[in-house]
């Protein structure tokens, strides 16, 4: 099955890279290009992509709004985001807006088509230097985000989010998960089959009514189970 793939970048050398790499891939089809972030919420609209590679800043309406408006819509489209280093102050809104995985420009274009892959298939993914970052996005900020309203709960004691009903290993996969592991990584931390790592994200994803992996870095943030790097 070919991934359908549009590109939202406001730098045609940016898009015309992406394009070049991306027609090389058997498994990957660019159906569209946009310049801006309402021509992207517009093709997305018309071609119906699988998968948006979404520019964070681009004239008039930028990657987030545009994320927020696909994510919310009536189309199946993800969001990858595509950061530079410089782009912290977005990478918290952008994720509330929906994008499932966040990219940095600078990493090798084979790289960059395997988090489209990752994505396309359902997955989340955030790129180890944007987990940092992140993690200290979510440091200065002086209250945890919005919850999904549930039964009210005890405080946890470490002041955090609560996670009830996740089991102590389900627990030790998520602090990896947090920490931006790969499954193949925390396979060989927890000596366990890479189909035994994929049953507990799973498991980890329903229990905490999770939208991806990416929501799940959130979480671990949130919960006081991931430090912020020195």
């Amino acid at each position: 099955m070919t991934v359908r793939v549009l590109l939202a970048d406001d730098q045609p050398l940016v898009r015309a890279a992406l394009q070049m790499v991306i027609t090389d891939a058997p498994d990957l089809e660019v159906v569209g290009e946009a310049g801006t972030g309402g021509e992207a919420v517009q093709l997305t609209e018309s071609v119906r992509p699988d998968v948006v590679v979404m520019d964070i800043r681009m004239p008039g309406m930028d990657g987030v709004e545009a994320t927020r408006l696909i994510t919310s819509g009536p189309g199946t489209a993800r969001v990858v985001m595509l950061t530079t280093f410089d782009d912290d102050d977005y990478v918290y809104a952008a994720l509330r807006a929906g994008a499932s995985g966040f990219l940095v420009k600078d990493m090798a274009l084979e790289d960059i088509l395997a988090g489209i892959r990752v994505v396309a298939a359902g997955d989340g993914l955030i790129a180890p230097s944007v987990t940092r970052r992140l993690i200290r996005e979510f440091a200065d900020r002086p209250e945890p985000a919005p919850q999904p309203e549930k039964e009210p709960q005890q405080e946890p004691p470490s002041g955090g989010r609560e996670l009830g009903g996740i089991t102590d290993r389900e627990r030790e996969v998520l602090v990896l998960v947090g920490r931006g592991r790969s499954n193949t990584e925390i396979a060989a931390d927890l000596c366990l089959s890479m189909a035994t790592v994929k049953t507990y994200v799973t498991r980890l994803l329903a229990k905490l009514d999770a939208r991806d992996r990416v929501h799940l870095v959130i979480m671990a943030y949130e919960a006081g189970l991931v430090a912020p790097p020195g």
